[in-house]
């Protein structure tokens, strides 16, 4: 019989910026709730941040990693692929990656790069006026 912490398992990491209020997280917070409701029991979903807010993405991979994560997936929450994305972020994955070659990382593109969320967005201005 297979215990949780031998089984091996996959989290998907909703990564943001971060901010001085604590307040600005609550949207992603309740995104992690939404999430964590809709994928299988195996995948632990949580949120990290670049900077101003606690877990960073190196503290939180090393805790995962302590609970045999051996898949991880990294989606950015930025509307667009601006600097901490395109050089910050992959960065920091090849860094990860170096540091516990054990664990496959994946980077997902910018949310804000999805035709979806981008029609989702649309709709929510258009339904404003």
């Amino acid at each position: 019989m297979t215990t949780q912490a031998e089984k091996s398992q996959q989290a998907l990491i909703l990564f943001a910026h971060g901010a001085r209020d604590p307040r600005w997280a609550e949207p992603l917070q309740r995104l992690q709730q939404i999430v964590s409701k809709q994928v299988s029991g195996d995948v632990l979903v949580h949120q990290a941040f670049l900077e101003l807010m606690t877990p960073s993405l190196p503290e939180l991979i090393a805790h995962l990693v302590q609970q045999q994560v051996a898949a991880v997936t990294v989606v950015p929450i930025f509307l667009g692929q601006g600097g901490h994305v395109r050089r910050d972020l992959p960065e920091l994955i090849t860094q990860l990656s170096a540091d516990y070659p054990q664990v496959r990382f994946t980077l997902a593109p910018a949310i804000g790069e999805d035709e979806q969320v981008l029609k989702a967005i649309a709709d929510v201005c258009i339904a404003q006026l």
